[in-house]
């Protein structure tokens, strides 16, 4: 059967919504302060220290204002472009993005189905993500030519509202660091390993994530590999990076979709 054909990616990805916005605004304040502190400290006659201390915090924050602004625009998407055009699906998979927001992984992984079905759940918390909301992923599912491809849930990452063994990959972005407390999210990696076939593949970009590996092969999972994704989704500079988690549930499955991209170094820094 050819593949269904889907709608161009969108050239602008503002459409995807912004990460954290509260987060965000609170560093563009700071950033603006520092660099209003920085440029006003010379004519008030301010010590050397001084000086020098404001310059380098307006340089520092606006630095990583920057980087922000990248990761959650551009970089994010570039990352889950790449991620989901070397898993080698066949096409008849079942997907499920648990914390879509408004739709990066979902139709990131969506385009490489022809028979199977990608799934997208969340509480749609804009506090989260800025148009994290059913009318924008929906629009953004249509605006992609991929409604024939894509369900949608309101559901909590802690409950999964699915069967055991549903699913050949569950992926996540930027969505179980969000659980509070840590309890949560320990229950979230169980429901997913729970709804994952045996030879499924779980794929997790995350913030604050060093004891994901453990977690999962607690519960069982093999082949627990995270590393840095790089700078493309740098949060604050170096300061505060993203990792890929991979790990596949074990039993006889396809080996499908290929654990793709998980070689590379540890994050040294969350």
């Amino acid at each position: 059967m050819p593949p269904r054909a889907a709608g161009p990616a969108p050239s602008c990805l503002l459409p995807f919504g912004i990460d954290g916005p509260f987060e965000l605004g609170a560093l563009a304040v700071g950033a603006s302060l520092a660099v209003l502190a920085a440029a006003t400290a010379p004519a008030l006659a301010a010590p050397r220290a001084v000086t020098a201390g404001a310059a380098l915090a307006a340089g520092g924050l606006t630095g990583c204002l920057a980087t922000y602004l990248h990761t959650t625009l551009r970089g994010k998407a570039a990352v889950w472009q790449e991620l989901a055009g070397g898993l080698e699906l066949r096409g008849d998979e079942r997907i499920l993005d648990a914390g879509c927001g408004s739709g990066t992984v979902l139709l990131g992984t969506a385009r490489h189905l022809t028979t199977g079905h990608a799934v997208g759940i969340d509480r749609w918390q804009r506090r989260d993500q800025w148009r994290s909301s059913l009318r924008a992923v929906r629009a953004n599912i249509a605006a992609a030519g991929l409604a024939d491809r894509v369900r949608l849930a309101t559901a909590d990452m802690t409950a999964l509202p699915f069967a055991d063994a549903s699913f050949d990959l569950v992926a996540g972005c930027m969505a179980l660091h969000n659980l509070h407390p840590a309890g949560r999210r320990r229950t979230a990696l169980a429901e997913a390993v729970r709804v994952l076939r045996p030879g499924g593949l779980l794929l997790l970009v995350d913030v604050r994530s060093r004891r994901y590996p453990a977690a999962l092969t607690a519960l069982g999972m093999r082949d627990v590999v995270r590393r840095s994704v790089g700078p493309r989704m740098w949060w604050c500079g170096p300061l505060v990076t993203t990792a890929l988690t991979s790990a596949r549930k074990p039993g006889p499955g396809t080996g499908r979709p290929r654990a793709s991209h998980t070689k590379g170094p540890v994050d040294s820094v969350d």
